[in-house]
Order: C-alpha cells, then structure tokens, then sequence
C-alpha cells in the first residue's frame, strides 16, 4: 500500500478519513526483521507526514523497553501495523501483553490500520495468511477487531494472474472445508477494507468474500452484509 516513502496515492483518501485528526501514531513493527526496524519506522514517519502533516508523530514500539512500549500504546491515538512475519508478529504481541491492550484501546475507539500481517491479526484468528510459521504463538487467535479471517495480497482475476488466482481460490477453499463456519476475506494489494460504525466496507481496490456457502467478489463502495457487527 505504500509507493516509495508515501502510501500509494489510490488510498491516500481512505486512510485520510481514517487517520483524521489523530497526531500521536503507534507504529508495531514486530513482524519486520530487528534489523530493518530503523529504516522501516522511518518510512512510515516519512508516509504519515505527507499524509496527516508535519505535526503528526509517529513512533515504533521498538525504539522503548517493554514498559515503555506499553505506555505507547496507552497514550496514542492510532496504530499502524506494518507487514512482514505474520507468525513473528502475533507471538511478540501475546507474549508482551501487548495484543490485550491494543484490542481493548481499539474496542474503544482508536483508530487500527495494519498491512500485510498487520492486516493478518486484526481479524478473528490466523488462518488463511500467506506466510511460513517462522515462530511460536500460544495459539492462532489474534486481536479479533476484524470480523472475519483475512487473507492479503490476494491476486487479481486477470488473465496475466489466472494461474495464481485459481491457486489461491483452491487455498481458501481447501481452508472452508475443514473450518467451514468461518469466512474470510481476501483482499488485493492496494486495497483497503474499512470497519467503521459496526459495518465493513470496501472502501479502496479489490476484495472477495469466502464463505462455504459460495464467493463473492466485493464492488468498492459496497458495505458487507455477510460482515456486518
């Protein structure tokens, strides 16, 4: 969702409405290797002062100790988890504590947008991600803020990506059969699928819903009824 140091023009709008008026960012990093951290907190800085202005600050938990992480995600006023290792992520953030405070800071109000892995644990539990499991969690479930199970950088159904359409099509639907009172929600790069007011929208690119019952591809705009809270 970024292109260079800024996010991709095509959702610059969403996450505007989104992130509106919030100056103290949280950035979770976890899922990015210790050693990309620095670079990393940097280009999101970068992203988030082109999109909210210069006066908003945006910090990663990995510049503090484990108090220190803590009293970040107590006092600002929106998170932003990045991408990376799906698996790495979610066990840092259960064994810090860290994921019963997000979700209940979240619960009440502030502002979560998360790509990639952090796209991954905003939902239900870990289920349908694209990665290996480069680490050990307690257990799959994640912060369950989203409603359903997602599953990011789903390709587009274009001919130049059929191959890998149909492969991911038959993923998820292999995952339905053995957890077929789940759904999930695949969603494309660039693409932005908003909770807001107990109702998800598609708000930015290309989206389908995965139930057992059958699929169906999202129109951007669209509230989810098969989503609704």
């Amino acid at each position: 969702m970024m292109n260079g140091d800024r996010f991709a023009d095509s959702v610059l709008a969403s996450m505007r409405e989104h992130y509106a008026g919030r100056t103290a960012i949280a950035l979770v990093l976890h899922a990015s290797h210790p050693t990309e951290r620095d670079a990393m907190e940097l280009r999101l800085q970068k992203a988030f002062a082109h999109l909210l202005g210069a006066a908003v600050k945006a910090e990663s938990l990995h510049r503090r100790d484990a108090a220190g992480a803590k009293e970040l995600l107590r006092t600002a006023d929106a998170f932003f988890v990045g991408g990376g290792e799906t698996f790495v992520l979610l066990g840092e953030l259960q064994r810090t504590g860290q994921l019963e405070l997000m979700r209940a800071r979240v619960l009440l109000g502030v502002p979560y947008g998360g790509s990639s892995a952090g796209a991954n644990v905003a939902g239900l539990r870990i289920g349908t991600t694209n990665d290996f499991p480069t680490a050990e969690v307690v257990s799959r479930a994640a912060l369950a803020i989203f409603p359903t199970v997602i599953n990011p950088h789903h390709p587009a159904a274009t001919p130049a990506a059929k191959g890998e359409f149909d492969a991911r099509v038959g993923k998820i639907g292999t995952y339905l059969k053995f957890n077929p009172e789940e759904t999930v929600l695949g969603l494309g790069n660039t693409s932005i699928a908003r909770l807001h007011g107990g109702r998800v929208m598609l708000t930015v690119g290309q989206g389908w819903v995965y139930q057992a019952s059958g699929t169906r591809e999202l129109v951007a705009g669209e509230w989810m009824a098969e989503l609704a809270r």
